[in-house]
């Protein structure tokens, strides 16, 4: 057997620790769930080195990690009990429509896979680009929001390597701390229930396998190294957080998604003359101008003509998209093996000019930059002086 072959040691499902009188209910879908429906799981991992190696049985030293970790998400799912559901669909026929909700009782819960590959951590972490092993430390490969129908909300796989562990979670709806669980709907809308007009699933799904300153220097890098020419219109579009920006404002503890994009269009030619500065305040601009009234008006547009995003081809091509945040406390969860090593992603939404920001491991302001590039283009990024000058090691 091939050495990056990942091996399915065991698979279980993990239910609530008690089930609440609230999990008898249908969770129904807002707004800012339904354009997903058409999206990947999000898929997040985390890395960890093994103890060294000392007086303990290191079976029993896993074997307990494993233990603490189902028992935590059983009692993490009394609180987050939609990801213990999936996903149903009642379709009306007058109009024809469909109405999609999480079914929080009829599924097995969580899933929960124990797995091994006999590689080290530094196979994964010493490559200039990320292996493509990673990809099956995750569940959920490939599938879209969609697939919570038959697919578990929530799947958590623990690979073993031969002196690391990799925690890997894949889920279908935005996860926060203690979760405020009302949905959020616009006054004078009759919610929850919100349905799509169509008569087939096909119609709506798709299958396709910071600082602003940062953001800007990051798109002129990539505007560079794609070589477009100066009349090629590019964008960068940034993913925008509506908790704070509605009046009165949602809970940052607001469980589901509560999320729009902004865009900022211009010419290759115009970005490159202009510079960062210029870049920068564009961008600004943008995340100034993203208020209560913008996210309304999205909502109320999307009430008077509902659609759902197609795997993000709704993006510009020859774009940049900017997500995750480096905001986000990616390495406050150890799980009883120290501080993580490094944050890797899985298969989810990777497309030319996805780029992901996180929390740089040496703390101190620093930030990890993930960017998704053809190799031509890749290339060429790594070639740009300017852009070096300004990037440590890949980690």
């Amino acid at each position: 057997m091939d050495s990056s072959t990942v091996r399915i040691i065991s698979e279980c499902f993990v239910k609530p620790h008690d089930v609440s009188e609230e999990s008898k209910q249908p969770f129904y879908l807002t707004t800012w769930d339904l354009v997903m429906l058409s999206v990947h799981y999000i898929q997040r991992g985390l890395l960890f080195a093994k103890p060294p190696p000392g007086d303990y049985c290191e079976q029993k030293m896993i074997n307990k990690v494993l233990g603490r970790l189902k028992k935590s998400i059983s009692i993490a799912l009394l609180h987050f009990y939609p990801l213990a559901g999936r996903l149903a669909t009642k379709i009306e026929q007058n109009p024809k429509s469909y109405l999609v909700f999480v079914d929080c009782n009829n599924s097995p819960g969580a899933k929960f896979i124990h797995a091994a590959v006999d590689m080290s951590v530094s196979d994964i972490v010493s490559p200039t680009y990320v292996p493509l092993v990673v990809q099956s430390f995750f569940d959920h490969d490939r599938a879209i929001n969609y697939d919570g129908h038959t697919k578990p909300l929530l799947s958590i796989q623990v690979t073993e390597l031969v002196d690391g562990v990799f925690i890997a979670q894949g889920d279908n709806i935005k996860i926060s701390r203690p979760p405020v669980l009302e949905r959020w709907c616009p006054e004078g809308n009759n919610g929850p229930l919100l349905t799509l007009p169509f008569s087939h699933q096909d119609e709506f799904i798709t299958r396709l396998e910071t600082p602003h300153a940062l953001s800007a220097f990051v798109w002129l890098s990539l505007t560079k190294a794609r070589r477009f020419p100066c009349e090629t219109v590019t964008a960068c579009t940034l993913a925008m957080n509506n908790r704070s920006r509605l009046e009165p404002p949602l809970s940052p503890n607001y469980f589901g998604n509560s999320f729009q994009t902004e865009t900022v269009m211009t010419t290759a030619g115009e970005l490159l003359e202009h510079g960062l500065g210029w870049a920068a305040w564009k961008l600004n601009q943008v995340v100034v101008n993203h208020t209560d009234k913008s996210v309304r008006g999205f909502v109320n547009d999307w009430l008077r003509s509902p659609f759902v995003y197609q795997c993000l081809t709704h993006l510009y091509a020859r774009s940049v998209l900017i997500g995750s945040s480096p905001r986000f406390n990616t390495y406050g969860n150890e799980f009883g093996l120290g501080k993580a090593l490094t944050v890797r992603s899985g298969y989810d939404n990777k497309f030319d000019g996805k780029v992901s920001l996180y929390p740089g491991l040496e703390g101190g302001g620093s930030i990890d930059i993930e960017i998704c590039l053809p190799l031509s283009s890749m290339k060429a990024l790594e070639s740009d002086e300017e852009f070096m000058a300004v990037v440590s090691s890949p980690i």
